[in-house]
């Protein structure tokens, strides 16, 4: 026979286990990302991350966003194989819907995001007290960064003049 307090105990032990089923499952992106080409190492959620981080972090609007998800990719698929991995987690862990609201503190999905709540994410991620966090921010900004600075497009807004000798090396 099963007490009154048994049943009781045994349904919240059961909606603890819902609950946590819940939080653990891996959601499906929160929306279809766009098609970025061929891409080497970034799915397309991935790619809708950079694309909403990089004005962002950048600062600029206007930017070449397909450029830099391309320069993105191309610097990761040049990456040693356990930075790869590294890089995947983070990218994953990103793109997980709970974990963008509950760790990135972004309760839109990456595409829909102002500006506001993305830069006070990054801001978070790169003032926290976490070395994981801490992290994670490090390596979306220097990927970032690398990806803009290295594309000859952004240079004319730099001032920057090609030695010559340098140009005729360049396709």
């Amino acid at each position: 026979m099963i007490t009154r307090r048994q049943l009781i105990k045994t349904g919240m032990a059961g909606s603890v286990v819902l609950l946590a089923a819940g939080f653990l499952a891996s959601p499906q992106p929160d929306l279809p990302a766009a098609s970025q080409g061929r891409l080497v190492f970034l799915q397309a959620a991935d790619a809708q991350i950079i694309r909403s981080l990089a004005p962002v972090m950048l600062g600029m609007a206007g930017l070449a966003l397909d450029d830099i998800v391309r320069g993105v990719d191309v610097a990761i698929a040049h990456l040693l194989p356990a930075v790869q991995q590294e890089l995947r987690q983070l990218f994953d862990l990103l793109g997980n819907r709970w974990a963008r609201r509950w760790l990135a503190g972004v309760h839109s999905p990456w595409a829909q995001a102002t500006p506001d709540e993305l830069a006070a994410f990054l801001q978070r991620w790169q003032q926290s007290p976490l070395l994981l966090l801490r992290s994670g921010f490090q390596a979306l900004h220097a990927l970032i960064n690398a990806a803009w600075f290295g594309n000859p497009a952004s240079w004319s807004a730099l001032g920057y003049q090609q030695p010559q000798q340098v140009m005729g090396l360049l396709p």
